[in-house]
């Protein structure tokens, strides 16, 4: 288990050179969180991602999720660049 107060530590810390990894990506959505599962199969891999109160899905191949050694506990960064993005308003 892990103190909430020292994860947030760890992930301000982590994320303060954020910027100058910005500057060479056109995604200005960046969410830095940590895997909290990989599901691989022969030719892809389903990476979830907690970012605060966020929970993030991607499909991405076997290889990538190889080549990035992702498993559960890693810190990483989902960058996204969309053409939609649909905006939810909670009802009153």
């Amino acid at each position: 288990m892990v103190d909430g107060a020292d994860l947030a530590a760890h992930l301000a810390a982590a994320s303060s050179g954020d910027d100058e990894a910005r500057a060479h990506s056109s995604a200005r959505n960046r969410f830095r969180g940590i895997v909290t599962r990989v599901v691989r199969d022969t030719v892809m891999a389903q990476v979830e991602i907690a970012a605060g109160s966020s929970r993030i899905v991607s499909l991405i191949s076997r290889e990538s999720a190889d080549e990035l050694d992702l498993e559960p506990g890693v810190l990483v960064t989902a960058s996204i660049k969309s053409t939609n993005v649909v905006v939810e308003r909670p009802q009153s």
